[in-house]
């Protein structure tokens, strides 16, 4: 007969499993949109592709794991109690803005109700390392889309100059096979950094129901959570394609290339730093980016400003969510 902090323990692997899946549908945009978008790749060999690389790129580290599982809340701040309502507000925020098609943060909505839960558990804010969550997350928060719109302009005004001697068919049809490649690479690079949020829990759950000794993540914590990422990005988020692909500019194969290729560098930066942060962020900036080399009037800024307010109320109002329910598991 199972106990109930193994019960609690069961529950939040299949959450977590069921998040990374819902993750994997809801950010399906970020590495495809641009390349459906242009014809570059059909959405059906798109998300084939997408769902491949995401697999072998949540395979290759576990730092952002660490981050998210032992550098946010400090040791005994977070109960197996805590963590079931993390990833239960984590998945209401998910599944409300996929229904709405707004590319919100996976990442951010799960440190949102990590830490709205631990401090409505422990009824103090210190149970927060703030000092981690500022460096590897609020920085990153505000710094990776800054950087995306940078680079997203510098390398498609590059490309721009490079080609500018360049017949249009000529450097279109180039262009729709480079971005084969960069959206690969992006692919890759999402799963590297975004199915290890859903990692860092499930291990965050196994050291706190005393399954494992010490944290760390499991073989078998990585290769699930690869497999439900994957299998969600087979699903596709068509909601979210339709507003990162055509809602918020008008993309070409040059410009589609250059915005994978900027967000697969930023992203690469953040992962070999240990940071979680949002590719859905990063790809929307980038895009922005690329769009504003053209000319400032080419991005629909209507679109991007409701993008952006997400992004800034997502943290707080998972935070508050996060809170509520551990108040009500708690109770229970």
């Amino acid at each position: 007969m199972l106990n109930s902090t193994q019960l609690i323990t069961i529950i939040i692997v299949i959450l977590a499993l069921a998040f990374d899946f819902i993750n994997g549908f809801h950010d399906t945009a970020n590495a495809i949109a641009s390349s459906v978008t242009t014809r570059a790749l059909s959405p059906q060999k798109a998300i084939l592709m997408s769902a491949g690389l995401n697999f072998i790129g949540a395979l290759v580290s576990t730092k952002v794991a660490t981050t998210i599982g032992a550098g946010i809340i400090h040791d005994g701040g977070a109960p197996i109690k805590v963590v079931l309502a993390a990833i239960i507000a984590a998945i209401i925020w998910n599944l409300v803005t996929w229904y709405v098609g707004i590319p919100s943060s996976s990442s951010h909505a799960l440190i949102g109700g990590l830490i709205g839960a631990a401090i409505a558990f422990s009824g103090s804010v210190h149970t927060v390392n703030w000092t981690t969550f500022f460096i590897k997350v609020v920085l990153w928060l505000f710094l990776s889309p800054v950087i995306g719109f940078i680079f997203g302009y510098i390398v498609m005004t590059t490309i721009n100059w490079i080609f500018r001697k360049t017949k249009p068919a000529k450097a279109t049809k180039g262009f729709l096979k480079a971005q084969v490649l960069s959206a690969a690479f992006l692919a890759f690079n999402h799963g590297s950094n975004d199915a290890q949020k859903s990692m860092g829990i499930i291990s965050l759950a196994l050291f706190s129901g005393g399954v494992i000794g010490s944290f760390h993540v499991p073989l078998w914590v990585k290769l699930a959570c690869a497999t439900a990422m994957a299998l969600g990005t087979s699903v596709g988020g068509w909601r979210i394609i339709k507003t990162m692909g055509s809602g918020m500019a008008k993309l070409t194969p040059a410009s589609g290339f250059s915005a994978d290729l900027t967000s697969s560098a930023v992203i690469f930066t953040a992962t070999m730093m240990d940071a979680p942060v949002s590719t859905t962020h990063i790809v929307s900036t980038s895009i922005m980016g690329v769009s504003a080399a053209k000319r400032l009037s080419a991005v629909r800024w209507g679109v991007a400003k409701n993008i952006v307010t997400t992004w800034v109320v997502t943290i707080p109002s998972c935070a508050l969510v996060g809170a509520i329910v551990s108040l009500i598991v708690n109770h229970i």
